[in-house]
């Protein structure tokens, strides 16, 4: 078992090497409504436009709806990031996934509430 684990993981770092890098966290833990975080927290909708710094980013127009995943965890003078996603103009287009700041919306609906304090992980600041 340790062996297949060992094996995923260098590919997982190979396939990273090639297509993408890994950013600096934004914090080291996030509240979810789940241990995996994979599991829809709330419904928010964009107060005001939000232009990407980078690809850990989503952008965002004003009125566009975001599933909220997780809430990262305040730390130091850092502001406050919610990774969600949102989707395009065609309801089948795949959504995508990113962080964005917590000020930039409104929670319209929550589904489940964030109980539980998750670490964060390299991969969830990793960019293609």
């Amino acid at each position: 078992m340790a062996r297949i684990i060992l094996l995923l993981l260098l590919g997982l770092v190979a396939i990273c090497a090639v297509h993408g890098v890994f950013m600096e966290r934004l914090a080291s833990k996030k509240l979810c409504a789940d241990d995996e975080c994979v599991y829809t927290i709330s419904l928010a909708s964009a107060q005001e436009d939000y232009n990407a710094p980078d690809c850990r980013f989503i952008n965002v127009k004003k009125g566009q709806q975001i599933y909220v995943y997780s809430k990262l965890v305040k730390e130091n003078e850092a502001g406050e990031f919610w990774a969600g996603s949102v989707y395009g103009d065609h309801q089948d287009e795949m959504g995508i996934v990113g962080y964005f700041p917590s000020n930039l919306v409104k929670e319209q609906h929550v589904y489940q509430e964030a109980t539980k304090e998750v670490p964060t992980t390299d991969i969830d600041f990793f960019c293609e």
